[in-house]
């Protein structure tokens, strides 16, 4: 099974072609180029330089949230484009549980963190890859005491790596840098799994996740509320 995965939920983009679990190709950006103008000829590359067509592509995925607003609505838009009218599997991958595929096989905890801006983060803790707690957006600072419960080496990842290092946090390990990033191939591997699982849907059918309510409607809201109307 040939399945083409992305991802374009964070500054990276990044598109891979996976066999099954095994990866056939891999294209990442890191420039913080704008993904609708990335992605598609991204794609389009990958698939010239691995000699394969799109017709011949079994399964269409992506990491559909959370994350940029933005960049989560283009990556869905993009695999739902591609997906039009050719009958094929669709599948939405979480983002922290792609993440915490990036450090399969590490002995410890894993927090996939993304940046979700005001102090706060999207998060999950994984363990063996099994979610320990749901997938959530909340304070970086409310995150910390959650992890300092568990004694076992902590390994985080994703687009906010960087807010962790600003804090002492107990068991706190070192990740290489490659492995932080948004990473495609992950995404490809989650897919497959949920494949095997029965676990996909349509292109008409497949949706976003953001967890929050983006910030305009979010202001509205607390407008309203001021005004005495919600």
């Amino acid at each position: 099974m040939k399945i083409l995965a992305i991802d374009s939920t964070a500054n990276t983009s990044t598109v891979a072609l996976l066999e099954n679990e095994g990866l056939i190709a891999l294209y990442t950006i890191n420039t913080n180029n704008t993904h609708s103008e990335t992605l598609l000829p991204m794609v389009k590359s990958l698939l010239e330089a691995s000699g394969v067509t799109i017709d011949e592509i079994d399964a269409f995925a992506c990491a559909n949230g959370p994350g940029s607003f933005t960049g989560v609505r283009i990556g869905v838009a993009t695999i739902k484009g591609l997906a039009f009218g050719r009958d094929k599997k669709c599948v939405a991958v979480s983002t922290t549980e792609a993440l915490s595929q990036n450090l399969e096989g590490f002995d410890g905890i894993v927090c996939p963190i993304m940046n979700a801006r005001r102090g706060q983060v999207y998060t999950c803790i994984y363990k063996d890859g099994v979610p320990l707690m749901d997938e959530c957006c909340m304070m970086l600072d409310e995150l910390v005491p959650i992890l300092e419960k568990y004694d076992e080496k902590i390994y985080f990842t994703g687009d906010g790596y960087e807010l962790t290092l600003e804090r002492e946090i107990k068991n706190k390990c070192h990740t290489p840098e490659l492995l932080r990033y948004s990473n495609a191939y992950s995404v490809g591997r989650v897919a497959y799994k949920k494949i095997s699982n029965g676990e996909f849907t349509t292109d008409a059918d497949l949706r976003v996740n953001y967890l929050r309510k983006p910030q305009a409607e979010r202001e509205r809201e607390e407008r309203l509320k001021k005004e005495g109307k919600l």
